[in-house]
């Protein structure tokens, strides 16, 4: 049993995205740079250099780390709400035929709404401070739901078979075959979900405009055309957000690892 855990489970954690040369940033930064030059017109494309100086002077005060805990807190949050529910209703729709009957309708209707219907429909309810939360729950629960059922039910009915036969405690079945089938369609909802989270999450706060979150500087920038300031906390809220996925990718990985060695 042992054997198919770490078998899936390597392929999980070899599984990785392409990897970022740096050859390309650079060209990607000259054409911005060049674009920004032919252009002329700094309120319209700011030039990378002007973005990294107004970052560097952002990164020195204290309400710039003030936004990006108010808003990693709570799309974190709302991230990790999402990946335990959606597991949950996952393995109860599994195991019952009208409980997914019943959640079919609700999934859809998720998926095909946009996330700005959500956001406005959810300000008459949840206060602004909040809104990122339940949207970056929102919008990653399908994910989550959809991969972890697709995961238990391409669960290979070979092995629950021999389990049965040799009469396996359903802890060991769960831990064996369940956890090594589902874990690379869980892998691969966390990593759709990451990015998703902090995009519907930060549109959350742009609409909300909740004090002291990165929303509301990018809503400032905005207002105030301050061309400097919008790229900058664009480019915040890419950095933050690649970290998170990481972190959370390798404490995963690590998990992964652990149940190999049991």
């Amino acid at each position: 049993m042992n054997f198919t855990l770490s078998r899936n489970a390597s392929h999980t954690s070899d599984h990785r995205p392409p990897r970022l040369r740096l050859w390309s940033v650079m060209l990607w930064l000259l054409v911005w740079q060049l674009g920004s030059q032919a252009l002329g017109q700094e309120i319209l494309l700011v030039s990378p250099v002007s973005v990294l100086v107004r970052l560097s002077s952002l990164i020195r005060t204290f309400p710039f780390w003030e936004s990006i805990g108010f808003s990693l807190a709570r799309i974190s949050l709302g991230f990790l709400l999402a990946a335990f529910w959606g597991t949950l209703f996952a393995a109860l729709a599994a195991r019952f035929a009208r409980f997914q009957d019943l959640l079919t309708p609700l999934i859809l209707a998720i998926k095909a709404t946009p996330v700005a219907s959500f956001i406005i429909l959810a300000l008459i309810w949840i206060p602004s401070r909040n809104l990122s939360v339940f949207i970056s729950f929102l919008m990653v629960f399908p994910v989550m739901y959809s991969n972890v059922l697709g995961g238990i039910q391409t669960t290979s009915r070979e092995l629950l078979e021999m389990a049965q036969v040799f009469a396996l405690p359903a802890g060991r079945t769960i831990r064996y075959i369940y956890i090594s089938q589902i874990l690379p369609f869980f892998r691969s909802a966390c990593t759709i979900g990451l990015g998703l989270c902090w995009k519907s999450g930060i549109a959350a706060e742009v609409i909300g405009i909740p004090d002291g979150s990165i929303g509301e500087k990018l809503y400032n920038a905005k207002i105030f055309l301050n061309t400097p300031d919008l790229f900058a906390w664009t480019l915040v809220i890419v950095m933050v957000s690649l970290c998170f996925e990481k972190l959370v990718l390798r404490i995963l990985d690590t998990c992964v690892r652990y149940l190999e060695r049991m």
